[in-house]
């Protein structure tokens, strides 16, 4: 069984802390999610220059989930916990999006089983 680090928080609560045996997402990674997740959640993401998808995130959820699942299962990282393709991770995923909202866009190369996996 994994020890876990009971904390005091700042607010005064408990939380656990990973014990020795559980890893954290490293800077790159946490990085790579949280730009990602900005740009798309501002509107302003420059794969999807002229695609009108900001409503797909309060009309459409799955569409955003699906684009997140993609992004995540593509996105590298070498041994030190470094990001390695940000922009292919990005390209796959805004590519569902843009698919998603236009039809007649057609995602090259389709997609494989495993890049669209919802785990």
């Amino acid at each position: 069984m994994r020890e876990k680090y009971h904390c005091l928080s700042s607010k005064g609560g408990f939380y656990d802390e990973p014990g020795p045996a559980e890893m954290k997402l490293s800077s790159s990674v946490s990085g790579a999610v949280r730009t990602f997740t900005y740009f798309m959640a501002s509107g302003s993401h420059y794969m999807l220059k002229d695609v009108e998808y900001i409503s797909l995130y309060g009309d459409e959820p799955s569409a955003i989930e699906q684009a997140y699942a993609i992004f995540i299962n593509v996105l590298e990282m070498d041994e030190n916990g470094n990001v390695t393709n940000m922009s292919h991770a990005e390209k796959r995923a805004t590519d569902y999006i843009r698919s998603y909202c236009d039809p007649s866009f057609t995602v090259q190369p389709p997609y494989e089983d495993w890049e669209v996996a919802l785990y």
